[in-house]
């Protein structure tokens, strides 16, 4: 008997940011400048991001990313990221926004529709944003931090939310600025 086995792949869905050294998205003003990348780091970021073909965000990060839509080209590594984002889908989760004005990009209420997307996409998606990224985490397949080496004192927590679960750790890279990377995935 001949028994075909079909391997089903599932997009992970991962948790990106930067924090501060005491687990900080910004600071007490909404201020993110102590996270601005070097050339190596954000080279780095844009290899990350490369599998990526969904980010999913908040109102408050999309509004803060869809800068890239417009960004110039300036013969800089953010030229690569910039063509990336452009290239890739997007989705917004808000209860506030009566609409999206990128390309690419729709509109949810929710994150019901978060399931579903894992199961259908074929290339892994990100989530970002404290509020949004820790109310998906029972569904967040991995996470990666970007520790850069700045006390911030307070602002919006990168785990900003109830939620307890074990993670391994699976790399770590540090940077010549100070910068650290760790990628984790969840337990089972």
């Amino acid at each position: 008997m001949l028994v075909h086995v079909y391997a089903v792949h599932m997009a992970r869905l991962i948790y990106t940011g930067n924090i501060s050294l005491d687990g900080y998205m910004n600071d007490a003003d909404g201020n993110f400048d102590w996270a601005e990348p070097t050339d190596e780091v954000h080279q780095f970021f844009n290899d990350l991001e490369k599998p990526i073909g969904t980010h999913v965000y908040g109102r408050r990060l999309y509004e803060t990313m869809k800068v890239w839509e417009t960004m110039p080209h300036s013969g800089t590594v953010m030229d690569e990221y910039a063509d990336d984002w452009r290239a890739s889908s997007k989705v917004v989760v808000s209860s506030t926004l009566d609409s999206v004005d990128t390309p690419r990009t729709t509109l949810e209420r929710s994150l019901d529709f978060l399931p579903a997307l894992k199961a259908s996409s074929d290339r892994d998606i990100t989530i970002g944003g404290p509020t949004l990224g820790v109310q998906a985490l029972d569904l967040v397949d991995e996470v990666h931090l970007l520790l850069h080496p700045f006390v911030v004192g307070g602002g919006t927590p990168f785990f900003a939310g109830p939620f307890r679960g074990a993670f391994s750790l699976v790399s770590s890279r540090a940077f010549d600025n100070g910068v650290v990377h760790v990628h984790y995935r969840k337990d089972s």
